[in-house]
Parts: structure tokens; sequence; C-alpha cells
């Protein structure tokens, strides 16, 4: 069996310190991402596929060095994600039904507990939001929900884009704690 070079093991180094970084991106952020992604998607199912795709991504990369603020990045990701997943599924509920018999739709269709459940978290965050302040609230809602970047924000509010940045964190922080914190490990 051959040794190793020199430059295999800086890569397979590099790779498991990349790999590092993304379990820590992981261990910080997945409950809150879930969380975004459920209240945008409707579904728990749908939500950890989209953050499992986002982890993947993550993974695939081969540098994550030239990205400032990771945790923006695995967010906005998450909800590029999310937006390409709604544009395909409105397509597709745009598209007429194929009349093939052997297609259960009841097993399309979220069940009750899921949409009781979903229903339950979205009035949590909105219970959440209702605590903050309006600027904070308002870019959250203008970032998350709207899907609207900080420098649309920014001139919106007539505040700087660090501001905007200030609140969205804020906010995020704020509804983890208040709406996910029971079910974080």
């Amino acid at each position: 069996m051959e040794s190793p070079t020199g430059s295999d093991t800086a890569d397979g180094g590099a790779r498991r310190a990349h790999a590092a970084r993304v379990a820590v991106l992981y261990r910080e952020h997945h409950a809150a991402l879930l969380a975004l992604l459920q209240c945008r998607l409707s579904s728990r199912a749908d939500a950890q596929e989209i953050a499992q795709e986002v982890y993947v991504r993550l993974l695939a990369m081969d540098d994550m060095s030239h990205i400032e603020t990771p945790r923006a990045f695995l967010f906005r990701m998450a909800t590029n994600l999310s937006v390409d997943y709604l544009r395909k599924r409105a397509v597709r509920a745009a598209a007429p039904p194929d009349p093939s018999p052997e297609e259960d739709w009841q097993a399309v269709a979220p069940l009750p507990e899921q949409h009781a459940w979903a229903l339950q978290q979205w009035k949590r965050v909105q219970a959440a939001l209702r605590e903050l302040p309006a600027k904070t609230s308002r870019a959250f809602v203008l970032h998350v929900v709207e899907g609207r970047d900080f420098a649309a924000i920014a001139r919106d509010m007539k505040l700087s884009e660090r501001m905007v940045r200030y609140h969205v964190s804020n906010a995020l922080a704020h509804c983890r704690e208040r709406c996910f914190a029971t079910e974080m490990p």
C-alpha cells in the first residue's frame, strides 16, 4: 500500500475541517432552520428534505472560506431552495391531474395532525414576533417570510443593511427561544 503524499493528507485535512464547520452550522442552527422552512412550506417533511439538501450542498462545496457569514449563507440557501420548491409545487398544483387510477391523492395532502402542528408553530412564531419591537419584527418578516434581501429592506425601512441584519438576527434568536426551545435537545 502506498503512503499518502503530503497534498493528499492536506486535502483530507481540509475536507475534514470543512465537514466539521458544516457540522457546527448544523448543531447551532438546524432547529431554527427547520422552523423557518416549516413556516415557509407548511410541512415538516418538506422542511426536513430542504434542510437536508442545504447541508448536502454545503458539504459538496470545496471551500467556505470566502463566505463572510456562514449562518446567513445557510439561511439564504434554505430560503432560495424553499422558493424553488414552492414554485415547483405551484406548477404541479396548476397542472391538470393525471387520471391514473393507481395514484392515491390522499397521500399528497398533509395529514390533519401535520397541518395542525404547522398551524400551531406558525401561531407561536406570530406571538413571538408580536413581543418584539416593530422594526425588528418587520425586518424579520420582510427577510424571512417575503424573502427580500437586506439591501432592499434597508432602503424601505431607511436603515443600514447592518441594522437590518441585526434586527433579523435578534428576531430569529427570539423566535427560536420562544417557539422551539422545548424541541431542542
